[in-house]
């Protein structure tokens, strides 16, 4: 827990330039990364770039290869972090995963997923909250 509650430390609740934005989402994604460790899955890779678009994480659990989108909102009265992820941004990622799977040559070889995390802070204790949702976007694999 102490990994978690370090980098949580370090993020800047007033990102406003592109550049601490970008920042704070590293950190966010760091965290995720943190918090899914916790559950047993091993990183592989961060922020996977293609021509089609960007995963957050790649992570291992036992021999099933996880893309996770990590989406974060300071407040969530309004909306949830996980519903902000539409279907143009699901089929991104699920055609991000399938260019990852054929660079790799790992096309039929491993089963797979895409998850999804949102991560929100609580407005009365400050304390972060995750909303891990497996499988959640269809990979076609």
């Amino acid at each position: 827990m102490s990994q978690l509650n370090n980098l949580t430390t370090q993020i800047n609740r007033s990102a406003t330039s592109p550049d601490q934005r970008r920042k704070t989402g590293v950190a966010y994604e760091q965290l995720a990364s943190a918090y899914l460790q916790e559950f047993g899955l091993q990183p592989i890779a961060s922020n996977y770039q293609c021509r089609l678009g960007e995963i957050d994480l790649i992570m291992r659990e036992q021999n099933t290869l996880v893309f996770v989108e990590v989406r974060y909102r300071l407040r969530s009265e309004f909306m949830s972090p996980i519903v902000s992820i539409n279907k143009k941004k699901q089929q991104k990622l699920r055609r991000t995963a399938q260019v990852y799977l054929k660079h790799h040559g790992l096309t039929d070889a491993v089963p797979c997923r895409i998850d999804l995390i949102g991560i929100t802070r609580c407005k009365q204790t400050g304390v972060l909250m995750y909303e891990w949702i497996k499988n959640a976007i269809e990979s076609h694999n």
